[in-house]
């Protein structure tokens, strides 16, 4: 039986006088996260609307592969300093963390038609 897919869907609260800290922030992640064993599938900063909301998703074959990548993660010093950054500079608010069933078929789809 093949591993169910996941995502982990991570909604931020930013300050929204510090978009540019957070933007630092989720570019450091680009290089991070594959490398402890996620599939980034990116950071998203607010552009229209509400100003203060970011999104970042992060696929994992399971959650096996999640428990992986978070031992991996905890040894890795960029990762840490990183985490230390944000909690210094104080621009992210409030995180939540919801985990989602990736639906077969729908992820990574190539466009048909030219935009």
């Amino acid at each position: 039986m093949a591993a169910t897919s996941i995502t982990c869907f991570i909604r931020y609260q930013i300050d929204p006088f510090q978009r540019e800290a957070f933007r630092r922030y989720a570019e450091v992640w680009g290089r991070i996260i594959p490398r402890c064993g996620g599939e980034l599938l990116g950071y998203f900063l607010p552009h229209e609307g509400s100003n203060d909301i970011a999104w970042g998703l992060i696929g994992f074959d399971s959650l096996a592969a999640y428990e992986r990548y978070r031992a991996v993660l905890r040894s890795d010093a960029e990762g840490r300093a990183n985490f230390e950054m944000a909690q210094a500079q104080r621009f992210i608010l409030r995180e939540e963390r919801t985990w989602l069933e990736d639906v077969a078929g729908t992820r990574n789809q190539p466009r048909q038609v030219a935009p």
